[in-house]
Formats: structure tokens, sequence, C-alpha cells
């Protein structure tokens, strides 16, 4: 297929330069209508944010332009079949679970998996069984479960309607994705992947391969955030005989907005423009312009720059630097330059898909920060703490049970040994710390602590660090 076309942008910018009077939603009428303090700001972007009128397609039923621009995506990224995704790949993954699990359905899940699985697994009503992550001293982190804890799983639950793991991690680690899906799919199990960091796995040269490569059924891919595409524009591909696309687009019109924005799914179609227009000499650049950061970084002697298999996620460890990893981002951001993600001990830099342009004012704020942290005072030696994890592990009471139970809020030192009635989710990058019907324990207390005091935030502890429990539940 032709990837010089750019099938749904072409026809928005056709239509704008018709320069069209308008008498239909929505109410900035082609951005004549707007506050004067944005106009100039976000007129060009307005023109173009139409609505289903004939000849711009419908993406819940699409037949011509949006057909055309998702059936390029398929080809490049070598799928049966893509969906444009607004929503981000958080509606990918809840349409992918809804797709493959019926109430009471298991479904093996990576324990470190995005609060949107959890989201689709209680909708579906599923009996989730979780498998944890490896801890990877190389790293300081967990990464993904074993191919031995997998094959355990499986031959524990062969029931189960589906595996669903995440590839890569939010740090660019990979692992041989290809062997585990080819062992499930022995078992007649399909395999469900999170790959929303791995879009531009696609490229081939310089990269891990991609899940749709390695064989997987169904992919979800954020778009927006390795390829260049507006925030929540991302892909969801299957290609499988054992998922129904049919019944996929089914929960897809069902969790999808029913006015999906075009300039979110024509940036869809020019990143997928984007990616098929790299050459061989570009990713040649950006590695150079990869390699010159990281060494500016090195240069800071922050602490140990780790380099994963995807060469844009570049993650800096200072636990060694005496130093915090918050105050060492501070001074970043103090510097206009912004990291995508501080941990406890870990700062995680993403490089994009196209050579850094300005390195003199770079190297200038970077030698700022060098002389700014000469100036403060380090301290001892940070100490990685770890939860114990259970290698399978179920949820203590189902989902169904869960909606028929009281909630009341708690000290988060009373919650030790109560089940929680809610994802205990450190943010970024998102990955709970404790279930929603997972019994609290006090290593999860002592970690959401510790996090706490690292200055980490969550999205649903309160500053009087309160949690929310099932009342009538406690253990003895």
């Amino acid at each position: 297929m032709d990837h010089t076309k750019t099938p749904l942008f072409d026809t928005l910018l056709a239509h704008k330069k018709e320069d069209p009077v308008s008498f239909h939603v929505p109410g900035h009428k082609n951005g004549t209508i707007f506050s004067k303090r944005g106009m100039e700001l976000y007129q060009g972007l307005l023109s173009i944010d139409a609505t289903e009128l004939t000849g711009l397609d419908d993406l819940h039923a699409p037949t011509g332009v949006i057909k055309e621009a998702q059936h390029l995506a398929a080809d490049w990224f070598q799928a049966d079949y893509s969906h444009f995704l607004v929503g981000g790949s958080t509606v990918g993954n809840l349409a992918m679970i809804l797709a493959t699990c019926s109430t009471g359905d298991k479904i093996l899940v990576q324990r470190n998996c995005h609060k949107s699985v959890l989201h689709g697994l209680e909708l579906a009503g599923a009996k989730p069984v979780f498998l944890a992550p490896e801890f990877d001293e190389r790293v300081n982190r967990y990464t993904a479960p074993s191919f031995k804890l997998i094959k355990e799983a499986i031959t524990k639950h062969p029931d189960s309607k589906a595996l669903f793991v995440t590839y890569p991690d939010y740090f660019g680690m990979t692992y041989n994705l290809e062997k585990i899906i080819t062992y499930t799919h022995e078992r007649d199990i399909p395999v469900l992947i999170d790959e929303a960091h791995g879009v531009h796995f696609s490229l081939g040269k310089g990269f891990p391969d991609s899940a749709l490569n390695a064989g997987a059924d169904a992919v979800v891919q954020s778009a927006h955030k390795m390829a260049p595409a507006m925030t929540m524009a991302s892909y969801l591909h299957v290609q499988s005989k054992y998922v129904s696309n049919q019944r996929i687009t089914y929960y897809l019109n069902m969790v999808q907005s029913s006015s999906p924005s075009y300039p979110v799914m024509a940036s869809l179609d020019l990143a997928r423009h984007y990616l098929a227009g790299l050459t061989e000499s570009d990713l040649d650049c950006v590695a150079t312009s990869v390699n010159h950061f990281c060494s500016l970084i090195e240069g800071l002697d922050i602490g140990k720059v780790l380099r994963s298999e995807d060469p844009l996620k570049i993650t800096v460890d200072v636990s060694e630097s005496g130093l915090s990893s918050k105050q060492i981002a501070a001074l970043f951001e103090e510097n206009h330059i912004y990291p995508e993600l501080t941990t406890d001990t870990q700062i995680l830099f993403i490089h994009g898909l196209a050579p850094i342009k300005d390195w003199d004012q770079l190297t200038t704020r970077i030698d700022r920060i060098k002389s700014q942290l000469n100036n403060l005072v380090r301290h001892d030696t940070i100490e990685v703490i770890r939860v114990p994890q259970v290698d399978v592990q179920a949820l203590d009471i189902s989902y169904e049970d869960m909606k028929t139970l009281e909630i009341k809020q708690v000290n988060l030192l009373d919650s030790i040994e109560r089940i929680s009635a809610e994802n205990i989710v450190p943010y970024p990058p998102g990955i709970p710390l404790v279930f929603k019907g997972e019994r609290i324990s006090q290593a999860h207390v002592d970690m959401i602590q510790y996090l706490l005091d690292k200055g980490i935030s969550f999205q649903n502890i309160e500053i009087n660090e309160k949690v929310h429990v099932f009342s009538d539940i406690k253990g003895e």
C-alpha cells in the first residue's frame, strides 16, 4: 500500500479549504467562535475539528476515509485489522478484555499491569489470576513474569480465557514474547498485549520486535506516547483465530466516545505516515542524538544511566547518589527540562523519534544543573524496598461480591488485613500497588508510606493518608 497517503487528514484539509459555513456541532463553528484568550493558539486546529459530515466518514461505522486510514495502519503494523482509538490505550484494554471474558471467566494477568486493565476486569466481572513479575537486579525494578511462571499458571488454570501481559514495560524493557505466545497458543489461549510504549517497534532496525510480529492476538499501542500523535491517539490491532474482531468492534463502540475527535484521528493517520517515512539514515541520526544525550546525563554524575532494549528510553538510577530522585528531577524542571517519570530511585527520560535540535540550549541548561548539584548536600545511599509477592494470586473476593459490600474510609495504618475497596496507584506510572479486592498487608502499608515519604504521588490516597476498605470484612 502507498504509505505516502494520509486520506483522513487530506479530506479534513480539503473540507477546510472549502471555507464551509457550519450549522452543525461542534459549537466553535470551525474555530470562528472561541475565547479570545485562546483563539490564536487553537484556531488552526479548530478548523479541522469537524463532525460526521458527508465525506468525513464515521469512526463507529467507517466506509470511507477513516476506513482507508485504518487499512493503511493495518498494513504498516502488519495486522489483520487496526482500529483508531480516541480515548487512549485505556479503551483498547477495556475492549480487549470485554471481548474475551465474561462474568466469572478466568484470565491470567501480569500483576504490574496498567490500572485500565483492572478496570476492564471489573467491568467484565472476570476472575483474574495475577502473575508476579521478576525483580531484575540489573535495573532495580520489577519487570515481567518469567516464562516458567506463565507455564506454571497455565498448567494450574488451563481454563483461562486469555493471557494479558505488558510489552515493553514503561522503561523500555522487553523479553522473549514470541516464546510465551507460542506456548500459550499451543494451549488454545489467546494473548492480549498492552504495547502502549511500543508503537515504534514497527520500525524494525534498532528496536525490539513488535508484539504483532511475535504473534499476539490483540495489541494496543499508544501512538501518542512514542510516535508524533496527539494525546489519547492510540491503535488497537487484531490478528487472531481466537479473538473476534467483530466483538472488539462492538465493545469499542460501547466504550469510545460517540463524538470522536477528528484532529486526534487525523493525527493517527499522520503518525503512521511519519513512521513509514523514516529512513535508515533518519534512524541513525536519532541513535546518534540519543547517545549524545546520554553522555550529557552521565556527565552530571548523579547515578548509573540504564539503557533498555528500546534506545529511546533512558533511565538514571540515583539510589547511590546521596540525593533523592525528587531533588534531582526538581532541578531539571527548574531549568525547563522535563523528565517523563520519577520513581523513588529512578528518573526516566524519553527521547523522541527525531534528533534533538538545539544542543546549545540543552547543554547550557544541563551545565547549570551540574553547578546547582554541587551545592546540594548528599546523604546516604537510598535503600531499594521491595514488596513480597505471591507468584500466582487471585483476589480475596470477587468483583461480583464487592458490589454488595459497604465501603468505609480508614487511616492507612488501620487498613492492615482489611480488603481494599480501591486500586491503590502510585502515578506515574499508573501501576497499582494494591488491587481492589486484595487484602492489604503490612508490607503494602510500609511501601505506601515509603513512597509518600519520597514524594511519590498517589491518585487515590489523600493528604491525610486514608484509604477505602470494605467495611464488613477483616482478617482474623
